[in-house]
């Protein structure tokens, strides 16, 4: 197999959200006795940082947000809540490396969902201390918390895209992946902003207790793209038709060129089978990768990939 493996540079936060989505995704049987219905298991994990020692977030709910309610408020009652904190639950992504910690779960009925919200509690106000917030990885001892300013996430929800197909009676699993080299944005003054075009969701076909990833970057400097579409697939002993793992990325204008990078989410596998990446975007070739193997862990680093205008 080619491919090199990497430890994990940027950080990401990773939601484990175990439901029928996807429509070309198998997943897994089972989510609840009415054949209307799935059920949805959210989980939270995450990617290190070379740049960031924490990475704070206080989170008040979860809303899910069915096809063509993009606009709606977070209370309105059509958009279902999957978890409620009387206390926002804290959670520091950046000490959670390869483990996920349960969040909740809903039962929802079978349709399409085009966003997860996150709403998050606002950072109070005075010389109170913030709860969102960063520190850097020079800040050793994590004693200069720097408040996170996430004006969306306290007025319309952090919106992390779908889609999402919510089938009923299978199980699948979605990851939300928060890298902070496009999430996270400097300001002039210091702070920092929470940028939410910069996470993404990564579809899997099953709930995974051990993993690794396969990374890279996605660009053009010849033409323009919005979006691409990541999948991968067994090659091998196992040959997929459907992919195990896919996602939507999107790109933003930087250093020349429109770019997003990548992180996918699989089980270990190495000799008689391996994986391979297939990205798609309107307007360009479809691009596929050699298979490469993963180990428990660690990131298989596919590197630059540059998309080829048609």
């Amino acid at each position: 197999m080619s491919g090199k493996t990497a430890a994990f540079k940027p950080a990401v936060i990773v939601i484990c959200l175990l439901l029928a989505a996807f429509a070309y995704l198998g997943g897994c049987s089972g989510g609840g006795s009415d054949a209307t219905k799935g059920t949805l298991k959210l989980a939270i994990t995450d990617r290190q940082s070379d740049s960031f020692g924490k990475v704070v977030i206080a989170i008040r709910e979860i809303r899910v947000v069915p096809r063509g309610l993009e606009g709606a408020a977070d209370n309105d009652p059509n958009l279902p809540v999957l978890v409620r904190f009387a206390t926002p639950k804290v959670v520091d992504v950046m000490a959670l490396r390869f483990l996920q910690e349960p969040l909740g779960e809903i039962v929802l009925p079978a349709g399409s969902y085009s966003q997860i919200r996150l709403v998050l509690e606002p950072n109070p106000n005075g010389n109170r201390p913030p709860v969102n917030y960063l520190t850097l990885s020079s800040d050793l001892n994590g004693s200069n918390p720097i408040p996170l300013d996430t004006p969306s996430g306290q007025q319309s929800g952090l919106k992390v895209l779908g889609p999402v197909e919510v089938k009923a009676g299978v199980i699948n699993a979605v990851m939300i992946d928060f890298d902070p080299n496009t999430a996270i944005v400097p300001r002039g003054n210091g702070g920092y902003n929470l940028k939410p075009t910069g996470i993404r969701m990564v579809q899997m076909a099953g709930e995974l207790p051990q993993f690794g990833s396969i990374i890279g970057n996605v660009s053009s400097s010849f033409a323009q793209w919005s979006s691409a579409t990541v999948s991968v697939k067994r090659r091998g002993t196992v040959n997929d038709s459907d992919p195990i793992a896919a996602g939507r990325i999107f790109s933003s204008y930087t250093s020349g060129r429109w770019q997003a990078p990548f992180a996918v989410f699989v089980p270990p596998a190495s000799g008689s089978v391996g994986y391979k990446t297939f990205i798609t975007a309107n307007g360009f070739a479809l691009y596929s990768s050699q298979a490469v193997s993963v180990a428990q862990g660690d990131a298989t680093e596919l590197g630059e990939i540059v998309l080829t205008p048609q």
